[in-house]
């Protein structure tokens, strides 16, 4: 239990200094090679229907995290 814990601590220590750094974060460009084990999180702006950059925050297949800034039609745009 507490190694579970400290492990928890550490992945959100992580996330939060990632989370302050994300409008530095690289912009993907077609054909950069990606390692994306599981997807942390993803965050966009949805305030009207349209193409804007999201925040997208992974783990790679080492456990390192990495985030990824990517163009993105938001979620407005549905019909649903």
């Amino acid at each position: 239990m507490k190694s579970t814990l400290s492990f928890l601590f550490v992945v959100s220590a992580a996330l939060l200094s990632i989370t302050a750094f994300a409008d530095e974060a690289p912009v993907y460009q077609y054909g950069m090679p990606l390692d994306v084990a599981k997807v942390l999180r993803i965050e966009q702006p949805n305030e009207r229907c349209e193409v804007s950059l999201a925040t997208m925050t992974y783990l790679d297949s080492q456990g390192q995290v990495h985030t990824l800034r990517y163009l993105r039609q938001t979620a407005r745009c549905s019909d649903v």
